[in-house]
């Protein structure tokens, strides 16, 4: 029986490292944990959910979890991972993105309840505001340049030729105030994250330790891959955000619903609520009738619900039943244009089905469908000749403006799968 997050997080595969001491605490006491999120763009992606749904299952088990928003060392820009300097982003850029990335926080997080309620903090309140000179006094004198270049994501970069600069040097200097600033002003005594931020962590861990001789504790998550090697979160359309104007929530449910059978039940374990046993019986299924995917139909509609809601999901349901024959009437430009990307396409004027129309057996020929008229007719007559999914069965069909989908898409399908998109 799980009876605390640590073996919560062992269970479901995310314990990579911790600082002495952390599991016994865990298990004991309520602690106040915090995740820092830089805001190098105006959304998060998937890769972030891990450490979302970290801090909260460690709400679940009744600690207080902080998302540390970085509008502070946004500025700056974290090494941590990277093998090139980050482009240093304007303070008014920076500020947006903390802005933009809020509401996306909050849809995990529960910052109502009374007991442990989350909080959203910035660390430019602090940041900001500090002097080098203070900072050096308060901060710098605390670590040798030695300990400095030992972590991983300073020596990486000292090992290449472009080096590190001494801007991103000082990060982890900065990421440690922001531990011992969040001690001092919420009584947070664990950092969590990544692996790629262990060095980051423990660095805050010493200088809380040497500041207020107090242990605080560390506990970062594997940084997660395919099982193909390959980053998580990327797709032939690039990365998967969680912002719905960046990834449609149709690309979204896609990008889960086409999991590999390799990463599919370590996805449902890192990123659902579900429990051992309803994973246990998804894995048995995955074993013994992977050509049903029903784990990943449960996962893509887990995380399209948890993302972007239950009314969103409902969309991309039908979005994706659509290149199965399904409904489209309903479905927005943006929709049509997202499910049909990856098919051919023509465009044709608008005169050119306005009055009077133009004879479907004529479009077909002009885009390609068929090789000639007498084709066209052969296929329609046969039944293999659909317009917006609907089969068409007369010889002397029309297409005109009223058969445009937003007045802008007609979807014409030869067979079962031969679709072709025509824009007006």
């Amino acid at each position: 029986m799980i009876t605390n997050v640590f073996d919560e997080f062992q269970w479901r595969g995310l314990v990579h490292s911790f600082t002495e001491g952390t599991p016994e605490v865990l298990a004991k006491e309520k602690v106040t944990v915090y995740i820092g999120f830089d805001p190098t763009s105006d959304s998060l992606q998937i890769g972030n959910l891990l450490t979302l749904m970290g801090l909260a299952r460690m709400q679940r088990f009744g600690h207080s979890p902080i998302a540390l928003a970085g509008g502070g060392t946004g500025l700056i820009g974290d090494p941590s991972g990277k093998s090139n300097e980050r482009q240093l982003l304007s303070r008014e850029q920076v500020e947006a993105n903390v802005e933009a990335i809020k509401p996306q926080l909050a849809r995990f997080l529960d910052f109502e309840v009374k007991s442990n309620p989350a909080r959203l903090v910035n660390n430019a309140d602090w940041l900001c505001r500090i002097s080098m000179m203070d900072f050096l006094r308060d901060v710098g004198k605390h670590f040798s340049v030695n300990y400095m270049i030992t972590k991983d994501s300073v020596k990486s970069r000292l090992e290449r030729e472009e080096g590190i600069s001494y801007t991103e040097f000082s990060y982890m200097l900065l990421q440690a105030y922001d531990f011992l600033q969040l001690y001092e002003r919420y009584g947070c005594t664990m950092q969590s994250g990544g692996s790629d931020q262990w060095g980051n962590i423990t660095a805050g861990v010493d200088l809380i330790r040497r500041v207020r001789n107090i242990r605080a504790y560390g506990l970062v998550y594997p940084l997660l891959t395919n099982a193909d090697g390959s980053k998580l979160g990327k797709s032939v359309h690039g990365t998967i955000f969680l912002d719905a104007k960046r990834t449609s929530p149709y690309r979204f449910y896609q990008y889960w619903l086409n999991r590999d059978d390799a990463d599919v039940i370590d996805d449902l374990k890192h990123f659902t609520w579900m429990t051992q046993e309803e994973i246990a019986v998804l894995a048995h299924k995955v074993a013994t009738q992977p050509e049903h995917r029903e784990a990943q139909r449960t996962l893509a509609r887990t995380m399209t619900a948890m993302v972007h809601g239950e009314t969103a999901l409902a969309q991309a349901e039908q979005a994706s039943q659509v290149l199965f024959g399904g409904e489209i009437a309903g479905l927005s430009a943006e929709a049509i244009r997202e499910i049909f990307s990856d098919v051919p396409s023509s465009q044709i004027a608008k005169a050119a089905i306005e009055g009077p129309g133009m004879p479907l057996v004529d479009m077909l020929v002009a885009v390609g469908l068929t090789k000639s008229k007498g084709e066209a007719r052969r296929l329609i007559e046969s039944g293999g000749v659909y317009v917006n999914n609907i089969q068409i069965t007369s010889v002397d069909r029309i297409i005109t403006l009223a058969d445009t989908l937003e007045g802008q898409f007609i979807v014409l399908r030869k067979g079962k799968k031969n679709y072709h998109l025509v824009q007006v």
